[in-house]
């Protein structure tokens, strides 16, 4: 098993990351819950819907972005400038939501978010009964404070993405012009807004079980095992 914070030596493949998941969820017994983790930009969306893809009709994926508080709100409360930031996140609707996904018995509806308008969709994927893997993609759901430390302790397994930060940053950049801002106006927002969180996020990669990077050079994936199931209570 690979301890917290310890890197892969070459990037798994998505076959590799279906295998430790299915593993995880044969040891745990019961549904699983699998946060995928990243700054912005870090390719956890890509990653999150391969895996969800080859895992097949056992899967479902939830994204932290279905959270987003919408535009309405974000100019209520005067952070529109801020979009992106913890804070413009329901962190204790995100909590809500996996609990119930944990004990429900039935389907169970979940917000997603169309980078096309730049909203929250309410009920915009649904997480099926059978689903016996639910991948949940974002960036916060490794943060130890207030709500979001209840979202980490309702995951049984994080994995945290890792990529180069020039190669993070261009994609930002070219991510925003794709939806209407200038390279200039993309440029400032990723330095005064995007890199600022993902500071706050890169600090809470030590709490991940599992550490992607392509630049890694510790031990290779055939290492990685799922972390075990803590022990039963005693009576």
């Amino acid at each position: 098993m690979l301890p917290n914070g310890v890197a892969d030596a070459a990037p798994p493949t998505v076959v590799d990351l279906a295998a430790r998941a299915r593993r995880l969820a044969s040891d745990r017994g019961h549904r699983v819950l699998l946060g995928i983790v990243g700054a912005p930009g870090a390719g956890k969306s890509t990653i999150a819907e391969a895996l969800v893809a080859e895992l097949g009709a056992c899967a479902a994926l939830v994204p932290m972005d279905g959270f987003h508080y919408s535009q309405h709100v974000l100019g209520l409360l005067g952070q529109a400038e801020r979009k992106g930031a913890a804070d413009t996140f329901d962190a204790e609707g995100l909590a809500a939501l996996l609990h119930r996904i944990r004990t429900a018995t039935g389907d169970v509806y979940a917000p997603t978010f169309d980078r096309s308008i730049e909203e929250p969709i309410a009920a915009g994927t649904v997480v099926p009964a059978d689903a016996d893997i639910v991948v949940v993609e974002g960036n916060y759901l490794l943060l130890d404070e207030g709500a979001w430390a209840d979202v980490r302790a309702a995951l049984d397994e994080t994995w945290f993405l890792r990529i180069p930060q020039a190669t993070r940053v261009e994609r930002l950049v070219e991510r925003h012009m794709r939806f209407g801002r200038t390279r200039d106006a993309a440029e400032a927002w990723v330095e005064t807004v995007d890199e600022r969180n993902a500071r706050l996020i890169e600090a809470s990669a030590e709490r991940a079980d599992l550490i992607l990077t392509p630049e890694a050079s510790a031990a290779p994936v055939a290492a990685a095992e799922p972390t075990p199931a803590p022990p039963a209570p005693t009576a």
